[in-house]
């Protein structure tokens, strides 16, 4: 197990037999092992600092029925709000004085926020802070739709793949939706010129080794900057909402991996590693992570964003409490950086 966990922090890739073994047969020492190398890169590349991003939950209206995602358009039970231009404006207004340096916009795939009416916002947010970065998070659109949005401003767009596995991921999603696209989307961002991250849920329903050792080929040939990852946690309203959800234990082993196989990428512990398990967060960072995205949003909206069961979005998860993530940070040798944290190369 050690020599395959070596072999990756050398060549930075394995064969998919190897990434299956390592994830099959993994235990506490290969863990603790693992979590040693992946630390220690990390902070080699990256210092104590962790990056931070101010989340902006723009809509929870979305045209799609993913089936494990709590704003999918059948739940009914969905109480759902879209945030005005002057709205989304103030959040960045909060977030610059908080210090934030990128704001991420991230939404269900709501046509109400067709490209004149992004690209409108998009603009005035580069207009006013010319020092930030400006993360999209909006889902599937089209090449012309993306470079709008770029031209406009736009510079970071997160895009979760969800599974490399085409029989995986119809077992996810309606027939409506296919991994070939989501695919192409990925491909269209890097052409434009866009800081790309894909990422993946730990631990969906019908997911197996082969899946996420899969999962990590793709992320390898894709080159992406950004991986974001996060245990699968079901919702009560979605048809996997007795499904059984992924371990915090999987989710830093993956995040481990990723680390040793793209050194240099920018890797969140997510809002999803923080509901799982009190700690999650930091665990996150001491397995490679290296952002924090705590919310922007407006206070009154943030709950009504729950794409799994009891999201947090108050405490050190909400943008105003940032001194009490730093504490949080602190307490395991890190510090919250204010640096705008572009990709090496950008």
């Amino acid at each position: 197990m050690k020599n395959l966990i070596d072999k990756l922090e050398k060549e930075h890739i394995l064969a998919q037999s190897e990434f299956e073994y390592l994830i099959n047969n993994r235990d506490a020492e290969t863990d603790e092992y693992l979590f040693q190398k992946s630390s220690a890169l990390s902070r080699k590349m990256f210092g104590n600092k962790i990056y931070t991003r101010g989340l902006i939950e723009i809509s929870n209206y979305c045209k799609n029925d993913c089936y494990y995602c709590g704003i999918r358009k059948s739940n009914a039970c969905c109480e759902r709000y879209r945030l005005t231009k002057e709205q989304i404006l103030f959040c960045c207004k909060t977030g610059y004085e908080l210090g934030f340096k990128t704001f991420v916009l991230q939404g269900g795939e709501d046509g109400f926020f067709n490209d004149d009416r992004l690209c409108d916002i998009v603009s005035d947010i580069r207009k006013q802070y010319q020092d930030c970065a400006i993360t999209l998070s909006v889902g599937e659109r089209s090449y012309e739709s993306y470079k709008r949005l770029f031209d406009a401003g736009a510079n970071r767009y997160l895009l979760r793949h969800e599974t490399a596995s085409e029989e995986h991921y119809a077992k996810l999603h309606p027939e409506s939706l296919s991994l070939k696209n989501r695919k192409q989307c990925l491909y269209n961002l890097k052409e434009i010129g866009y800081q790309v991250g894909c990422g993946f849920m730990v631990g969906s329903p019908y997911q197996t080794a082969q899946n996420l050792a899969l999962d990590m080929l793709f992320i390898h040939g894709l080159q992406p900057h950004m991986v974001g990852i996060g245990p699968f946690i079901p919702h009560k309203d979605t048809p996997f909402a007795n499904e059984k959800p992924g371990s915090l234990e999987l989710t830093l082993f993956m995040l481990a991996l990723l680390r040793l196989m793209l050194p240099k990428v920018l890797l969140p512990a997510t809002t999803a590693l923080g509901t799982i398990a009190e700690n999650g967060r930091e665990k996150g960072i001491l397995a490679g992570a290296n952002v924090v995205m705590p919310n922007l949003s407006p206070k009154n909206v943030r709950s009504k964003y729950e794409l799994y069961n009891n999201k947090i979005s108050t405490g050190e998860e909400a943008a105003e409490s940032r001194h009490l993530l730093e504490q949080r940070m602190k307490k395991i040798g890190y510090e919250l950086s204010t640096d705008i944290g572009n990709y090496e190369g950008f």
